[in-house]
């Protein structure tokens, strides 16, 4: 059953962001969806400030940086830094359109957070998006994010560094924390899930249960796939979380995930596989909620009860916590 509040919120979005979206092309989805999204974007909460950067990746080509920092405190020390990516598909989403997302963090947990302009799909298909996002989790790790330093702190965002997303942001996330295990790099401190997309085909039984779910069905989940990953394996093997041999090594693991969601059990499934491997994983179900629900936290109980659990689990990781 839907939160009342959640009914409301889906009727909101609807009118502006119909469903159905994943046969239109990726310009006309982007238009649409960045209407919503601002629609949906509040301003900046009190005491947020920005700045905006550019970083060359190893490639060559440009990524988009922003950096909230919560300077309602002057001269108290930042603890931390959060790498954050957009979910939208691998096909939508920018700075702007997760700004709600990656603010609030900012002004809840006292770190600095970071979103990440990464390539989109069809346009650049995988591992384009993971290979963006990977050279700017080793940049942040070793101090070469091009940030000036802040006024009031006078510093650049710094470690200890956790790593967030949601859907397919969190695909990313969890990818680029598995390929810096596998590479033996350290430095990342916590891993949140949001809502998490984690393979190229959703778990069971949600897959089949939610199939028809409000905001996000299964055949949508398979055309941003396909823009992505293609219609035919194979595929990168480091881009698909699940497809992982392995799930030792991790850092500590929060998948925040909602019921009415066909990738529900995604996040289920890649938590038990990280406690069975003897991590620290921790999986929370929102009773009524729906993928993309935190759009709805200025009004949403249940979305609201995500972002604090999505925020306790940063904070507990923070140098504060450690």
């Amino acid at each position: 059953m839907l939160e009342p509040e959640m009914a409301a919120f889906i009727e909101r979005s609807t009118t502006l962001y119909p469903a159905h979206q994943s046969a239109s092309s990726p310009r006309e989805q982007r238009e649409m969806y960045d209407r919503y999204a601002a629609a949906f974007t509040p301003p900046l909460p009190a005491g947020i400030v920005t700045q905006d950067a550019v970083f060359e990746a190893k490639a060559g080509h440009l990524i988009k940086l922003r950096l909230y920092r919560n300077d309602a405190q002057p001269g108290s020390a930042v603890r931390g830094t959060v790498l954050y990516f957009h979910g939208g598909g691998f096909v939508l989403g920018s700075l702007d359109s997760h700004q709600l997302v990656t603010a609030r963090i900012a002004a809840d947990t006292g770190l600095d957070v970071i979103a990440v302009d990464y390539r989109l799909a069809p346009e650049h298909p995988a591992p384009a998006a993971h290979d963006d996002c990977l050279d700017v989790t080793l940049a942040a790790l070793n101090g070469r994010l091009p940030f000036k330093p802040f006024n009031t702190f006078g510093q650049p965002p710094h470690n200890p560094l956790q790593l967030a997303g949601d859907s397919a942001g969190a695909t990313l996330a969890a990818s680029v924390a598995m390929r810096l295990r596998d590479d033996r790099v350290e430095g990342i401190h916590g891993l949140a899930l949001i809502y998490p997309m984690l393979g190229t085909e959703p778990q069971m039984p949600a897959r089949d249960t939610e199939a028809h779910a409000p905001m996000l069905t299964l055949a949508d989940v398979h055309a941003f796939r396909d823009f992505y990953w293609g219609k035919e394996p194979p595929y990168p093997a480091w881009t698909i979380p699940l497809d992982a041999t392995r799930f030792n090594g991790l850092p500590p693991t929060l998948a925040a995930a909602v019921e009415h969601d066909p990738l529900r059990d995604d996040a289920r499934v890649f938590i038990d596989r990280v406690n069975a491997a003897g991590g620290a994983g921790r999986l929370w179900i929102g009773a009524g909620l729906v993928h993309g629900c935190l759009r709805a936290l200025e009004s949403s109980p249940g979305a609201q009860a995500l972002h604090r659990e999505v925020c306790q689990f940063l904070r507990a990781h923070s140098s504060h916590a450690t």
